[in-house]
């Protein structure tokens, strides 16, 4: 039995110790309610169903162990380790980046700084948990038809329940808390050159990273991930994540890198074009 990636949607109210997932049983697919480990029921669903509307799981409730809860708030974050972006998967970008690869190059992109103004370290902690809430509600996309402002407040209940009931108002989870709304509020130098990097690394992500080598051919072994994202799948795919990301880029340092990525992508292209053109004369 293999679970898919989408949630079972409700068919009925179940209570709160209950949850509903979807699973596959060799060809067919199936609703799975259960409570901690004993399956409950077992019900067939035919393969034309629609994919249903997201489920969010239930929130954690505080055991009154500060040690117990603290270990659950570090389990959790596992989630953004194995969750997978929402806009890569529906563009059915194969072996899309986790939630928390996206963060990790943002808060390495925040150490590469040359800006005195900025404060670097909070910069850096604040890319680390600026999609924290994700861990709790995944990583919901437009299209899924869900109004910003209830995003939000779903948003603000997953970082609520780590602060106070798994992290038990610690300094820590004020810490957390903190950056986390300053990132949200998006008022502060480092709040709003956070956006910028999360902007800019959406687009370093989707672009053909292409570089050409010594001997002047591409050296494939570099291009990685990023490279395979427009390899795969072309420039019409792709091309809304770069009119969504780097044209809103205001940081001046953030701008020049943006400028230098674009760049490379036109090169990449230009070069991508003439090895095709020279491989169909031959």
């Amino acid at each position: 039995m293999s679970l898919l990636s989408s949630p079972l949607p409700k068919r009925r109210t179940l209570p709160s110790a209950f949850v509903a997932v979807q699973c596959r049983l060799g060809d067919k697919r199936c609703g799975l309610v259960f409570s901690q480990s004993r399956p409950l029921k077992i019900s067939a669903m035919p393969d034309d169903v629609p994919a249903p509307s997201r489920v969010f799981p239930p929130p954690y409730v505080s055991s009154g162990d500060a040690c117990e809860d603290r270990l659950a708030f570090f389990h959790i974050l596992e989630r953004l380790k194995t969750q997978k972006r929402t806009g890569w998967v529906d563009h059915k970008v194969p072996g899309p980046e986790s939630i928390s690869d996206h963060m990790y190059r943002m808060a390495v992109l925040a150490m590469c700084s040359s800006d005195t103004n900025l404060d670097i370290a909070k910069c850096v902690m604040m890319a680390v948990v600026h999609d924290l809430a994700e861990a709790q509600i995944g990583d919901i996309a437009p299209r899924e038809g869900i109004p910003k402002a209830e995003k939000r407040r779903l948003e603000a209940e997953a970082i609520h329940n780590f602060v106070h009931e798994m992290l038990h108002d610690s300094p820590a989870a004020k810490r957390i808390e903190s950056l986390w709304k300053e990132y949200e509020e998006g008022e502060s130098k480092e709040a709003k050159f956070v956006k910028d990097l999360d902007r800019f690394e959406v687009a370093c992500q989707g672009t053909l990273s292409a570089q050409v080598g010594t001997a002047g051919y591409v050296t494939d072994t570099f291009l990685g991930t990023a490279s395979e994202y427009e390899r795969n799948h072309g420039m019409q795919t792709l091309q809304p994540f770069f009119d969504s990301s780097l044209p809103f880029i205001r940081h001046p340092e953030v701008q020049q890198w943006g400028e230098a990525l674009s760049d490379e992508r036109k090169r990449a292209h230009t070069q991508r074009a003439s090895a095709a053109g020279a491989a169909a004369t031959t």
